[in-house]
């Protein structure tokens, strides 16, 4: 998973803080390393230099490999907190997207004791038991 993070001109995009953001993503998100092939993270103060509440945001944007991608954000008064809960939230919208994807697969027939998977056997195995069921009616 490749990880990339972008900062506006308030916020100081030192190295540490790519380092701090990287490995925090990588840690939390580590169980879709295999699902995810990017991961690109947006840090904004979007105050400026005044001071407020819930003034720091981090959106993050996943790309899951063949599927559209996710994105989150979350504000919060610090940067620290803003990046905890972006990827919280990311943490559960790719838990939903690959669970839902996981549900669509269709798994092949597996055939019960003495059935075959060939269709003719299936069919007459199937009208068999239609006409056995099936209720005599006299007219």
């Amino acid at each position: 998973m490749q990880i990339q993070v972008h900062s506006d001109n308030h916020i100081e995009g030192s190295a540490r803080l790519v380092n701090w953001v990287s490995a925090s993503v990588a840690d939390k998100l580590e169980r879709f390393d295999e699902g995810v092939t990017r991961v690109v993270v947006h840090l904004n103060d979007e105050n400026g230099i005044k001071a407020g509440a819930q003034d720091k945001r981090c959106q993050i944007e996943a790309r899951p490999k063949g599927q559209q991608p996710v994105s989150v954000s979350h504000k919060a008064a610090s940067l620290e907190l803003a990046v905890d809960g972006a990827i919280g939230k990311l943490n559960n919208a790719l838990k939903h997207q690959f669970g839902k994807s996981r549900s669509k697969r269709v798994s092949a027939p597996v055939p019960l004791e003495g059935e075959t998977l060939e269709a003719e056997g299936r069919d007459a195995l199937l009208e068999a038991d239609f006409y056995d069921e099936a209720p005599v009616r006299a007219f």
